[in-house]
């Protein structure tokens, strides 16, 4: 009888947002596998799991998917986390669910904390439709990405990391104009959340004179 692969959401700052059928799934599988067994083992201490932990992330997905795949084939039921929120949203996962589905393994994923979804909410932008992207392509493609964002209707997301935020501005005011109106949210559901708003002009004046720190998630207006 085949195991059943579980992928657990977990805060992505302030840990009260895990859920209570989070903290009971996490205590009941059989192994954890997660993105960083220390980040993560922070986090099982805390509220007291001591399920065994295994590494699972984008180093190792390929070479351990087989791996866990028999695991789960062999009747282990196993919890999928990352480092912060949904597991498979720009952190590994997607292979682990596509092997599990082609093994005809039962997948559950439970509801719960990822970055882009409230900074959305807040921004002010159109919610009914968007597109996330997360991450942009770093070299190959980015100017091809760009371009065709810059004609996309629906609200845009993007991630960035804070030494990469001024460069990527840049190029937003490059190809979608200096007019185009956006968010900029940081450190969403810890102590230091911000949202900066305004056109990509002003916020990239507004960053580039002073940095901001913290995982970051933006919102663009889509084409009118």
């Amino acid at each position: 009888m085949s195991g059943k692969l579980y992928l657990v959401p977990t805060p992505i700052g302030n840990l009260e947002d895990i859920t209570f059928r989070a903290i009971r799934i996490l205590k009941e599988v059989e192994l954890i596998l997660a993105e960083d067994t220390r980040t993560s083992g922070k986090l099982l201490k805390h509220f007291g799991i001591e399920t065994p932990m295994q590494s699972y992330h984008m180093h190792n997905e390929h070479t351990k998917l087989d791996f866990f795949t028999e695991k789960l084939k062999s009747g282990t039921s196993i919890a999928l986390i990352s480092d912060a929120g949904t597991p498979a949203i720009s952190d590994p996962g997607f292979l682990l669910v596509r092997e599990a589905i082609k093994n005809n393994i039962n997948v559950e994923c439970l509801p719960g904390a990822t970055a882009f979804i409230p900074a959305l909410v807040v921004s002010g932008l159109p919610c009914n439709e968007f597109v996330f992207v997360g991450f942009l392509p770093q070299k190959k493609g980015r100017q091809t990405k760009l371009t065709e964002l810059a004609q996309e209707k629906r609200t845009i997301i993007l991630y960035e990391s804070p030494h990469k935020i001024i460069k990527t501005l840049t190029r937003i005011v490059e190809f979608f104009g200096d007019e185009r109106q956006l968010t900029v949210s940081r450190e969403i559901s810890k102590l230091y959340e911000e949202t900066l708003r305004g056109t990509a002009s002003e916020l990239l004046n507004k960053i580039s004179d002073n940095p901001i720190k913290g995982e970051i998630v933006v919102c663009i207006d889509g084409i009118k």
